[in-house]
């Protein structure tokens, strides 16, 4: 069993490092750890590779790893780790808050992509890729179309119709068919219909439904909730929701190329806008994502409609690489 006390992950070494620089038993069993498993070696690069891309530091030897790697087929000689230049300070205490931040944040969104991707596409039969909806067509004639960066799964029998959306979101207009409801399962939610249209949008740990027409039943748990025409209903997989009205031609406004926001926190519209994005689009701040918000964006340039909703709160956008994109409140 390992030392709860030791560091386990290159984020916990990295916290640790940061504390204690001039620990030389500290860098030496931080060596010793690359040196244990080259998935080690491979979680600290990336580290270092962020550092680098922050402005941070530039990690020693990284020309001569490259060079290592290219010439031999063993492992990657180890960074020096314990050279006190190749690691962050201790004397600029904001600095290594930002720095642990920015490395949080962006490790748990690559953890989230990495993970709920590709089970999404493993299991699926229908997925898409960013900015791309698919529109299809199931043996009843009862039609989806899927939004961007999602994931289904269809199974039909005799007597039911079921479908996983196992990420993003999609638009349903369903063929009636009396002897055999369909069903949208997400998790804890399950959403039933005989015949109706319907936008059904997996969030994190939540489902939102909102109904186009017809009628839809929602059971979230032990709850059972019949929503119409009009109405919205988010569910949490804690068996919490949330329900209220909506105009009928706002539901499902992405597949004209359009979000609609009314009064919606800045951070379920930066989640809205992600599945647009190349790379990663980073939300920080607790006080700027509870902001409410207002306002139509065009999905067709999701970086304008960023800069529009960095605009109305006074936030900044900071573009780290092509492939990262931070929004961010400013510090004052």
């Amino acid at each position: 069993m390992r030392d709860i006390s030791e560091p386990g992950t290159a984020a916990e070494w990295l916290v640790a490092l940061l504390d204690a620089p001039d620990d030389s038993g500290l860098h030496a069993r931080a060596v010793r750890w690359l040196e244990t498993d080259p998935a080690n070696l491979i979680a600290w690069e990336e580290i270092a590779r962020t550092y680098e891309l922050l402005g941070m530091t530039v990690p020693l030897h990284r020309d001569s790893w490259a060079t290592a790697a290219a010439n031999s087929k063993g492992p990657r000689p180890l960074p020096d780790i314990a050279h006190r230049s190749t690691l962050p300070t201790a004397r600029h205490p904001g600095r290594r808050r930002l720095v642990i931040g920015w490395a949080a944040a962006i490790a748990a969104c690559v953890t989230g992509l990495l993970v709920s991707g590709q089970v999404a596409r493993w299991t699926a039969d229908y997925t898409t890729g960013t900015g791309q909806t698919q529109a299809v067509t199931l043996a009843d004639g009862s039609k989806i179309r899927l939004g961007p960066q999602s994931a289904l799964s269809v199974t039909y029998s005799s007597g039911d119709r079921r479908v996983h959306l196992l990420s993003g979101e999609a638009f349903f207009d369903v063929t009636p068919d009396t002897t055999r409801p369909f069903r949208i399962e997400t998790e804890a939610v399950e959403t039933s219909v005989l015949g109706t249209s319907f936008e059904v949008r997996r969030e994190d740990a939540a489902t939102h439904v909102a109904v186009r027409s017809g009628t839809v039943s929602v059971r979230n748990g032990a709850s059972t909730t019949v929503l119409q025409a009009g109405d919205w209903l988010h569910a949490s997989w804690s068996g919490q929701q949330d329900q209220g009205k909506m105009p009928t031609t706002d539901i499902a406004a992405w597949q004209d190329g359009y979000l609609i926001a009314k009064d919606r926190p800045v951070r379920a519209v930066i989640e809205d806008l992600r599945p647009y994005f190349d790379g990663m689009l980073l939300l920080r701040g607790d006080k700027l994502a509870e902001q409410p918000l207002t306002g139509v964006y065009k999905l067709s340039d999701p970086f304008a409609a960023l800069q529009a909703v960095a605009a109305t709160q006074g936030a900044k956008i900071t573009r780290i690489t092509p492939w990262i994109t931070v929004i961010s409140e400013i510090e004052k």
